[in-house]
């Protein structure tokens, strides 16, 4: 199980590659905000994604304070089920390990893939050749990094 913030489920189910979460996580939640700025975004939720509330306290109205509402309550979420956490921004990331959340991003999700089997090094270098062409934002430097440790 994993809580996931919106960045990484609108990449995914965009480029029609939700089966790379399912294929890891057998039961993903997602707080209000974060359906929302996915629905926006066009994304429709397979089964294995269920939405769940958070208990708004004093770390959710800080976080808010600093961060958008979507990373907010993800973050928030995943603190109170005591799970890790799917989150790309920078300061998010860095906010939530701060917090002790264990935390993965778009590539880690597609590394891990990789490592299980579920993707082969080609179908990685289509997936964030795709990604980039839609306009999603992966460095250059980040991804050359990043396909070259791909054994």
């Amino acid at each position: 199980m994993i809580v996931s913030d919106s960045t990484t489920l609108i990449i995914l189910n965009d480029l029609k590659r939700l089966d790379l979460l399912e294929n890891l996580f057998n039961r993903l939640y997602i707080p209000q905000k974060v359906h929302e700025e996915a629905c926006i975004r066009g994304c429709n939720f397979p089964a294995f994604i269920h939405m769940k509330e958070i208990q708004k306290d004093e770390r959710y109205s800080f976080l808010c304070n600093v961060l958008d509402e979507g990373e907010s309550e993800a973050i928030t979420l995943a603190k109170q089920l005591c799970l890790p956490l799917i989150i790309d921004e920078k300061k998010g990331r860095k906010i939530a390990k701060n917090l002790g959340i264990q935390i993965i991003g778009f590539l880690g999700v597609v590394y891990i893939n990789y490592q299980k089997g579920f993707v082969s090094k080609q179908e990685i270098e289509n997936i964030l050749d795709n990604a980039i062409k839609k306009g999603y934002r992966i460095s250059q430097k980040l991804t050359e990094t990043f396909l070259a440790s791909l054994q």
